[in-house]
């Protein structure tokens, strides 16, 4: 087995998609993290701008859709996970852009940032948990989560006091990138048989 240094390519799930949503404000800090750390290529999924059905029927609108989210899903060695709480709970737009993919995530590890009010998006991230673990998807053990986000952040979107989230952020995406490079080395090895 040749072991490679190619860059990471890790796509950006955001997950709401809720008239005046705050994740683009999180999104927008989180790329700009990506794009100065070496050796990672961040690719963007907005649950916003798909048009995915409910329904899960393979209609021409379906089809479409999917032609322009599917491939940088399933070229993806690794995936951050961006999701607000709404309801205790995770959107059903993410949920539906999640469940219309299954092998697009299998033995690729999932890296979870949330929002919320007092609890940051914390329960969202448990279920989502749950979920990645049933299509054999790996979570990296620590997540960035913004309590409060909107008082985080000043009114150009950058944050008012960066030092934590920004440790929390280079320790959950050292354990992405570690995850996401032994993972691309073990699918080039041998194929996984779930």
């Amino acid at each position: 087995m040749q072991i490679t240094d190619a860059p990471l390519k890790v796509t950006l799930v955001v997950g709401s998609n809720r008239h005046g949503r705050f994740g683009p404000v999180v999104a927008d800090w989180l790329l700009d993290l990506m794009h100065d750390r070496e050796g990672l290529l961040p690719e963007v999924v907005d649950v916003a701008e798909t048009d995915l059905p409910m329904s899960f029927a393979r209609t021409r609108e379906a089809t479409a859709a999917l032609s322009g989210i599917s491939p940088k899903l399933a070229a993806a060695d690794a995936f951050v996970v961006l999701t607000p709480e709404y309801n205790h709970s995770y959107p059903a737009g993410l949920k539906n852009l999640i469940d219309w993919h299954y092998t697009e995530w299998q033995t690729k590890p999932v890296a979870l940032v949330s929002y919320g009010g007092m609890s940051g998006g914390l329960r969202a991230v448990e279920h989502l948990r749950q979920v990645f673990a049933e299509l054999h998807a790996v979570t990296v053990r620590d997540t960035v989560s913004f309590h409060n986000a909107g008082a985080s952040f000043d009114d150009e979107g950058r944050l008012k006091d960066p030092a934590g989230p920004g440790a929390a952020a280079k320790t959950m995406l050292d354990q992405l990138v570690w995850w996401g490079r032994g993972l691309r080395e073990a699918r080039e090895l041998r194929p996984y048989g779930a």
